[in-house]
């Protein structure tokens, strides 16, 4: 076997072991979707709703030349294959595009409401979209999703999160644990985007140490890093060379 293949072997098994303490000591309990009042922070991003809304119609202008969210991170590559899924990435795992945050300075700045904030972006679902059934890859964070644009037809737009059906409203969060099972549709004739987020897992100690540890690791998986390219690559043709990111 190869060093790098016994390398892989290692991290996972971290990695599995991680999850389960993950789910032996979370301090907010593991349920698929959570009540917002659990996260204080919540009512504080969501009663500057307009300012981001604001700010994302700047960048749908040009949505036409957004990247399918494919393009960008090829592990969705297995649920999502076309173009109806777009996303305006900010951050993610230790990479932050610095172009995104100066068109978007005041999303920026309510995002650092959010303790252990891990990953931003705006999701953007174009009329059609359904992303099957799938689970996320670790369950050391919480998805956070704001609803921005949020068609106002329930029976036709909504996330199935484990036995939970939920629907986005405009100004509102939707907090869940994208670990379980869970897919995603708009059937409408309208467009649907939510702001993304993904922040790290309240836990007890010692596994809080444990999933940061990990966390810190993502930047170096070949996923993040393939994604930090194929970003980098689009953001030349979109703003033009020249700008640096980190």
């Amino acid at each position: 076997m190869s060093r790098n293949g016994v390398m892989a072997r290692a991290v996972q098994r971290m990695v599995d072991g991680a999850e389960a303490w993950n789910l032996n000591y979370s301090a907010v309990g593991n349920p698929p979707v959570y009540d917002n009042s659990v996260f204080p922070w919540a009512a504080d991003v969501e009663a500057e709703w307009k300012t981001i809304r604001t700010e994302l119609d700047r960048i749908l202008v040009r949505k036409g030349e957004l990247p399918a969210f494919h393009e960008i991170s090829s592990e969705v590559r297995s649920i999502s294959s076309d173009s109806n899924w777009k996303t305006f990435f900010l951050c993610g795992y230790g990479i932050r595009s610095e172009e995104a945050i100066r068109q978007c300075p005041e999303t920026w700045r309510i995002l650092q409401k959010i303790p252990g904030l891990k990953s931003a972006m705006f999701s953007i679902f174009e009329p059609g979209k359904h992303l099957p059934p799938h689970r996320g890859p670790y369950n050391g964070v919480l998805r956070f999703h704001l609803g921005l644009i949020v068609p106002d037809q329930p029976d036709k737009v909504g996330i199935r999160v484990a036995d939970r059906l939920c629907h986005w409203e405009e100004g509102k969060a939707l907090i869940f644990d994208d670990a379980f099972e869970h897919e995603a549709w708009n059937h409408s004739d309208a467009v649907r985007v939510v702001l993304f987020v993904d922040f790290e897992k309240p836990l007890k100690f010692p596994a809080r140490l444990t999933n940061k540890a990990v966390l810190n690791m993502a930047v170096f998986t070949p996923f993040i890093r393939e994604g930090y390219k194929a970003h980098k690559a689009w953001e030349k043709i979109f703003y033009g060379s020249g700008q640096k990111h980190r």
